[in-house]
């Protein structure tokens, strides 16, 4: 082999997200179908060799603003959170945005958006 031939490929970052509905409890099948539906979207791009990590992010947080003053709570922008992200290996941004549309977050009207990652 040369140094030619060798594909480089680039990291990926997919945010997850979603407009939370602190009153709605999912039944357990709900929770089941939709666990089924993560897995089978996480396991696909495992399974392809693409998935680098992947976090579910909770509902307790605290934001901590430049004058150093800390406020409970999440980020709510626009009806929505980010509820998790997903860093996969992919040759470019198409092919990256191309395994995101299959996220289960779409079929609950949540987002993925996309961004390549660059060192620091």
């Amino acid at each position: 082999w040369s140094i030619s031939s060798i594909i480089l490929k680039a990291l990926f970052m997919m945010l997850f997200r979603f407009t939370p509905n602190f009153e709605y409890r999912p039944s357990e099948e709900e929770q089941k179908q939709m666990r089924e539906a993560w897995g089978s979207f996480i396991g696909g791009i495992a399974m392809s060799e693409k998935l680098i990590s992947t976090h579910q992010l909770g509902f307790d947080g605290k934001q901590i603003t430049s004058d150093s003053s800390v406020s409970e709570g999440i980020t709510i922008q626009d009806n929505q959170t980010l509820g998790g992200n997903m860093i996969v290996e992919a040759d470019s941004l198409e092919e990256a945005t191309e395994m995101a549309k299959g996220c289960p977050i779409l079929a609950m009207g949540g987002t993925v958006e996309v961004r390549s990652i660059m060192p620091m």
